[in-house]
């Protein structure tokens, strides 16, 4: 599995980006998303599943806090593009996202970053912080069963972005080491 200090590989994927007729969809690469920025880049098992939409639809309710910290914010699976904007189209919570859903229908991506579970070769819930040289500085990864929490992701965001030492438990507003 792709870890920390690793670089994050170049791809380059389809992703459902907008629902407006003839824009729903671009191609999207690790150099023109990355534009000097961090990322996060979070991956859910499958469209059309329980847990998956609480998920994506709290990041997407905390679009504004990463765009404050210069992220991007990148979301996929191993669904089409085609199946993305279905989803979208018929899941109400899912009509407004603000950030790509990137199709990794090859499951290309998913293999070189290692987070294929074994049984089904669906991709884990795995989130990602890249910083902008491309270099991951973080990764957690959850069982299919259970959410992350975005918050979290935001604060460790945070504590990577001060480039100082952060003590356990540390918030922002709080001294470094």
């Amino acid at each position: 599995m792709k870890t920390v200090g690793d670089k994050f590989p170049k791809f380059e994927k389809q992703a459902v980006v907008s629902l407006e007729p003839g824009k729903e969809f671009e191609t999207l690469t690790l150099d023109n998303v990355k534009n000097g920025k961090w990322t996060v880049f979070f991956w859910w098992p499958l469209d059309f599943t329980f847990v998956c939409p609480t998920e994506i639809t709290s990041f997407n309710d905390s679009y504004e806090e990463f765009a404050k910290r210069n992220t991007n914010l990148l979301g996929a699976s191993i669904d089409s593009e085609f199946v993305h904007l279905a989803w979208r189209n018929s899941d109400p919570g899912l009509k407004k996202l603000k950030f790509p859903m990137i199709a990794d229908t090859s499951k290309s991506l998913s293999k070189k970053l290692g987070i294929l579970e074994k049984v089904n070769k669906i991709a884990y819930r795995t989130t990602y912080i890249i910083d902008p040289d491309g270099v991951i500085q973080h990764v957690s990864v959850n069982g299919l069963n259970v959410g992350r929490n975005v918050q979290e992701t935001i604060r460790l965001l945070d504590a990577f972005q001060t480039g100082e030492l952060t003590p356990c438990d540390w918030v922002p507003g709080e001294d470094t080491l």
